[in-house]
């Protein structure tokens, strides 16, 4: 099987990922994929495969020449729930350059206009989706890339020491290490396979933090409103303008630090906003979490509990 093939096989699990459950995996649904690789990394020939307790996936590609470490190679099988994560259907083209109508009964298209990078993929086969769900690439791909290199390192005998490889769930709500069992991997040295160039190899991260802010209002009739209502929606938008106005993804690059606000709902009488923060800097991001604390607050005091 090829990675072509390999991968449209993957993408047609659904397995998005839950941020409001409390199990391991957060989804049942990934362990339908989580049982589907552990009896393929098997066929292939890798050794002490396991799918554990929590829908963790391990494997060793045995080593067949002397080598100094243990190399790993890591992916995460959950997806976000950006989008639908189930009746996918992949779309196979030669990109040409342009736009791409993704669908054409909802007007969907997906235009270097919008998305830039798409001018270095001319000449390249791409594989998107219709446009109503998600494609799944981020990281069947990289599951897919990894288990066709295992095939073919074991098929053809390249010389190698010990590999091994692993897939994790729940990547996508930030607790894909959570249980993650370092000494059944058992690797000196690893690398994830996920989102980016061809030719890219990164080699940190940045640091992240959930923020949720919930506000309590009064509701009253606003013929008498006066010194009485608390108006819980328009807190949260004061709450938001508080935040500095040049920290968020839309203006930041590189190691700079962002508060991103993933969502706002609210009346009268509730409101929510739900952050991710983000820096490369871990005093710096502690900084952040102090400042959404102050205005929360702030707020609080002058609103009243």
């Amino acid at each position: 099987m090829n990675i072509e093939e390999r991968f449209l096989r993957y993408v047609l699990f659904p397995t998005m990922s839950d941020e409001n459950s409390t199990t391991c995996p957060s989804t049942a649904k990934q362990l339908v994929l989580a049982e589907y690789l552990a009896g393929e990394l098997a066929s292939l020939g890798l050794q002490n495969v396991v799918l554990d307790e929590n829908g963790y996936v391990y494997g060793r590609i045995p080593g067949n020449a002397p080598s100094e470490a243990v190399v790993g190679f890591i992916s995460h099988m959950d997806t976000s729930d950006a989008a639908p994560d189930s009746e996918i259907h992949p779309m196979i083209l030669e990109y040409n350059g342009g736009d791409i109508v993704l669908n054409e009964e909802l007007g969907i298209v997906l235009s270097p206009r919008d998305y830039p990078s798409l001018n270095k993929h001319i000449g390249e086969t791409l594989i998107v989706t219709d446009g109503t769900t998600l494609l799944g690439a981020d990281d069947k791909a990289g599951i897919a890339a990894i288990v066709t290199a295992a095939e073919r390192l074991i098929a053809n005998e390249v010389p190698h020491g010990d590999i091994m490889v692993a897939f994790t769930p729940d990547e996508e709500i930030g607790r894909g290490a959570d249980r993650f069992n370092i000494g059944l991997f058992g690797a000196d040295y690893a690398y994830t396979v996920d989102g980016g160039s061809a030719d890219e190899i990164e080699y940190e991260n940045f640091n992240a933090a959930a923020a949720e802010i919930t506000v309590k209002g009064i509701s009253v009739h606003p013929g008498s409103a006066k010194n009485a209502m608390i108006n819980a929606a328009r807190i949260a938008a004061e709450f938001q303008s508080m935040l500095p106005a040049d920290e968020i993804p839309e203006k930041t690059e590189g190691y700079e630090g962002f508060y991103h606000l993933i969502s706002m709902e609210g009346s009268c009488e509730h409101a929510a906003l739900r952050y991710i923060l983000r820096d490369h800097n871990s005093d710096k991001l502690e900084a952040k979490k102090r400042r959404i604390s102050e205005i929360a607050e702030t707020l609080n005091e002058k609103y009243g509990s």
